[in-house]
């Protein structure tokens, strides 16, 4: 078996589902990691599955992590899947809503922040807020051998197979794209950063520079990213049953006033945080 050791630094946090422990009532989530030479590119591998009865049906909500993803989706199709099982959703910057109902398999590949755009050499720009056929990003071979993948084969075959089949795009990321993870980094490990300012400080890079550098990989802007980031770090407290006041949770993870985060928090995650922590 290949090497999946990841010695990259973390450019994503584990959260994102939205009550977690909901979800897991409904879909079985997994997440693996990717063989050693995808790792500069490649966050990790996820899996869903689900067999529901013909009357139930479960809402699941995520929010966006500032990264593009590459599924192969059998069953039960949301909408934007059409004939071709293989697609490319660029960043989202809402709320990302699928209805869970009868049957259904899936498998993700949940690239780095910008990993998706250095190893197909795209902008990840055009793909925002979007889900296209992975042929119109990857070559026809490679989203051919893709779509052989599906329930019928193993979890541990199917990760097999990917990695074969996605290590043959590799080579050495660019430059560009190594400043731009240096980047990302710094904004997860250093949560004390609240300000694009900081982060430009922090990392010696002028601001045209970085919007340039997330515009081109990302597909979204530095202060949407790091607002991301504190946004997941609030409801992952909230998730693991933070009963404090929402003004010390707000100060925490850098917000200035409780009003301030509560018009964040609800844009994205579609209830005020209040009522999120009573749910």
């Amino acid at each position: 078996m290949a090497d999946r050791k990841n010695a990259s630094p973390a450019t994503s946090t584990g959260s994102g589902v939205l009550r977690p422990d909901e979800l897991a009532k409904y879909v079985r989530l997994e997440r693996v990691a990717c063989a050693a030479p995808l790792a500069p590119w490649v966050e990790n591998y996820w899996m869903l599955s689900w067999d529901l009865p013909e009357d139930v049906t479960h809402l699941s909500s995520t929010l966006p992590h500032p990264a593009c993803n590459l599924s192969i989706e059998r069953g039960h199709l949301r909408s934007e899947v059409e004939d071709d099982p293989v697609v490319v959703t660029g960043v989202q910057t809402r709320r990302f809503d699928v209805t869970v109902r009868d049957q259904g398999w899936v498998m993700g590949v949940k690239f780095r922040p910008g990993g998706m755009a250095s190893l197909a050499g795209v902008s990840a720009r055009p793909l925002r807020d979007r889900t296209v056929a992975a042929r119109h990003i990857f070559p026809g071979a490679v989203v051919d051998e893709l779509a052989e993948l599906g329930p019928h084969l193993s979890p541990q075959s199917c990760q097999e197979r990917a990695d074969e089949v996605l290590t043959r795009m590799t080579g050495t990321p660019e430059t560009a794209y190594q400043t731009l993870l240096e980047v990302v980094a710094v904004m997860l490990e250093d949560r004390s950063l609240v300000r694009v300012s900081q982060v430009e400080e922090r990392c010696g890079i002028d601001r045209r520079r970085l919007q340039r550098l997330f515009e081109r990989y990302v597909g979204a802007t530095p202060k949407w990213t790091l607002a991301r980031y504190r946004i997941h770090d609030a409801v992952s407290d909230l998730d693991a049953g933070y009963d404090g006041s929402l003004a010390d949770l707000a100060a925490r993870h850098g917000w200035f006033d409780q009003a301030h985060f509560t018009r964040e928090f609800t844009e994205l995650v579609g209830v005020p945080p209040g009522a999120y922590q009573r749910s």
